[in-house]
């Protein structure tokens, strides 16, 4: 029996993610029947049976959603009829929690029968521990990438497997052989979104003008995430003093972090990456207060950066928001740049830290986990 099995991921990087996963399973299932949602990747994996709705979808803060609340019904009524007429023996939910977790609630009540296994947990351990026993009872088993994560829903019941992180098979084809690193260029890395990069960015361009007055041979480059945010970051840096220190370029964060002496990051899956290449640096993030000052009443994390969470300690210096100034950021990349020593023992310590994200194949050992649910059956 082929099988067939229901996908929903609602972001870039879900679908990205569940790209590589729908491949491997492919191959361990070459038949399998596949429908769903997710983005352009899924949507080539999968031979087109899988619907590109993640440009309307992948949609950030309370307001956007609420403002896009009758659209997010009629897909939500639209794919629980869609799966009730695909009679899949297994629903993939990757990431994406406010739509998934309520998408496997309905699931679970219409389609009992339906095996669910949630691919990238929500990250419930840093903002809402409330939400894992109603994850216990509607899900089959988590794929984690984490390894606390594993601890955590095992504690609380749910069958959890770690499969390691993806991000550790999709660098590996990003290496740079032979790139050693510039001692007086820094990266900038303010992030993908225009909301993060316009509180950002400007912080960033302030400590590249601190660093000049201190060394005038340094150079910054500054990678933007779209065609689009180049053009944003090109105009805040119109004006300014910084010239040709300071380049912007269309892509090129990978190639970036293997050349820089060190650089500034904004909290995100960027922090990681940069662990991954062993690149030194400091993490740095600003939003607005109200939503800050929510946040620290759910959050209940010492620190906000991967790295330092998948550490345990902290490995980075971290600079949120009242302390997100240029003043600190600069001191922190100065005794990057004239202490070799401290940069070699924080690549030492990033590279310890990566190493918890688990082996390559996490890919291969998602789709072996989705593949036994498949086989019981």
């Amino acid at each position: 029996m082929a099988g067939r099995i229901y996908v929903v991921a609602g972001e870039l990087s879900g679908d990205a993610h569940g790209a590589g996963f729908l491949r491997a399973l492919k191959t361990l299932r070459p038949e399998l029947e596949v429908a769903g949602v997710g983005g352009p990747e899924m949507a080539e994996a999968s031979g087109g049976s899988v619907r590109d709705w993640v440009e309307e979808a992948a949609v950030v803060g309370l307001w956007e959603v609420l403002k896009h609340y009758r659209w997010f019904k009629e897909q939500f009524e639209q794919m629980l009829a869609e799966l009730r007429s695909f009679h899949p023996e297994v629903l993939l939910l990757i990431d994406y929690p406010g739509f998934n977790l309520r998408f496997s609630a309905a699931v679970r009540h219409a389609c009992p029968q339906v095996r669910q296994v949630y691919y990238i947990s929500p990250q419930v351990w840093a903002w809402n521990k409330r939400r894992i026993p109603q994850m216990v009872g509607l899900l089959d088993e988590m794929l984690c990438l984490f390894p606390f994560e594993q601890d955590l829903f095992e504690a609380a019941g749910l069958k959890t497997s770690f499969v390691g992180h993806p991000l550790v098979d999709e660098l590996q084809v990003r290496r740079l052989d032979g790139m050693t690193r510039d001692e007086q260029l820094v990266g900038l890395f303010p992030g993908s979104r225009e909301r993060e990069v316009a509180r950002l960015f400007p912080v960033m361009i302030e400590t590249a003008k601190h660093l000049l007055d201190w060394h005038a041979d340094l150079r910054f480059e500054a990678p933007a995430a779209s065609p689009k945010i180049a053009r944003q970051m090109d105009h805040l840096i119109k004006g300014t003093r910084l010239g040709a220190h300071l380049r912007v370029t269309t892509g090129g964060s990978h190639a970036l972090m293997q050349r820089a002496c060190c650089g500034v990051i904004a909290s995100g899956t960027a922090t990681l990456e940069a662990a991954c290449f062993g690149l030194p640096y400091c993490l740095t993030y600003k939003v607005a207060w109200p939503t800050y000052l929510a946040g620290r009443l759910l959050v209940r994390l010492k620190h906000i950066g991967l790295v330092n969470i998948l550490a345990g300690e902290e490995v980075v210096e971290e600079f949120i928001q009242a302390d997100a100034e240029a003043v600190q950021i600069a001191a922190a990349l100065r005794r990057l740049l004239q202490e070799p020593d401290r940069r070699a023992r924080l690549q030492e310590r990033l590279g310890t830290t990566a190493a918890k994200l688990g082996s390559a194949g996490a890919h291969e050992r998602a789709a072996r986990a989705v593949a036994a649910w498949l086989e019981r059956m």
